[in-house]
């Protein structure tokens, strides 16, 4: 059985679905903007064999706010794993949550496994992007980062409610467009909905955007490989998405820092094939197949 709770974190409440069962637990976590509804057909796939536990990060979804630091978010996980009795679970994660898991398998080196699903913080510096002349490099990051200035300044905005309909109707066909289970998509768009006085707003909001944008920025995930001694695995992508065609070189270049950073450093990836940052979505019946072989092999 499918059960949805609000668990006490002493600072805010945490919203967590546990998908059931009685095999090893693994914490599945979602990346920012997004929110535990976005896991749902990853957690399915995964379920015959762990006890797939889902949550909203703080800040998004049902969970509660409270101000964004590494610390804080990685204390959240750990009252989940006490408040759900759970007993050295596996950690996994997508984006801003493939990130908290390769924090997460550093501090805890008694983990089975993390796995980070392009938990990567973006190129910031022109060294991010080898084989771009440093000039170019330095544009086309200008060009990016002004996209981003633009995301966050539509973070937490206020929707009239005779545009909400609309939206609706946007989300069903981008579901449809990159072949995601319609009804999941929905709940995933509307769990990040806030009714307050008469009028809805999106989340994460905006002062939680600025603080997530500043992290990830910042954070270099070397040292953190270097450090961590439980089991690692990072899957990369090998394409872009729809709106980083733009930037296609920028991205390539990208890609290859990781995969140079991922091999300078030890930890053990796998480019993923015809899988772009939207992985979870394009290929969960995949992903789960090699989460599963590496936990497996990994105890």
């Amino acid at each position: 059985m499918i059960n949805d709770r609000l668990i006490d974190a002493g600072e805010l409440p945490l919203a967590v679905r546990d998908f059931g069962g009685d095999a090893p637990p693994l914490l599945l976590l979602h990346g920012a903007g997004g929110n535990l509804a976005h896991m749902t057909t990853l957690a399915r796939a995964l379920r015959p064999h762990h006890r797939v536990i889902t949550m909203d990060l703080r800040g998004h979804g049902r969970s509660g706010d409270g101000a964004w630091s590494w610390d804080a978010a990685l204390g959240d996980l750990a009252a989940v794993c006490v408040q759900m009795e759970l007993d050295r679970p596996a950690a996994v994660g997508h984006s801003l949550g493939g990130m908290l898991a390769a924090l997460w398998g550093q501090r805890h080196p008694e983990a089975p496994a993390v796995i980070s699903l392009d938990g990567n913080p973006p190129p910031t510096r022109p060294d991010h992007l080898p084989g771009l002349d440093p000039g170019k490099a330095a544009a086309e990051l200008a060009r990016l980062h002004a996209i981003f200035d633009q995301m966050e300044a539509a973070a937490g905005r206020v929707i009239e409610a005779d545009q909400l309909p609309d939206l609706v109707e946007r989300q069903q066909m981008a579901a449809r467009d990159m072949g995601a289970n319609e009804k999941v998509w929905i709940e995933g768009f509307r769990r990040n909905l806030v009714h307050e006085n008469g009028e809805t707003s999106t989340r994460p909001s905006a002062a939680t955007t600025s603080q997530l944008r500043k992290l990830m920025n910042e954070l270099d995930l070397a040292p953190v490989y270097a450090a961590t001694t439980c089991p690692e695995l990072v899957v990369l992508p090998t394409r872009d998405l729809p709106e980083q065609e733009p930037f296609a070189e920028l991205y390539a270049a990208h890609r290859r820092y990781l995969v140079d950073q991922a091999e300078a450093s030890g930890v053990r990836y796998l480019s993923l094939a015809d899988a772009s940052h939207a992985m979870v979505i394009e290929q969960p019946a995949v992903l789960a197949g090699l989460i599963t072989d590496f936990i497996t092999g990994s105890r």
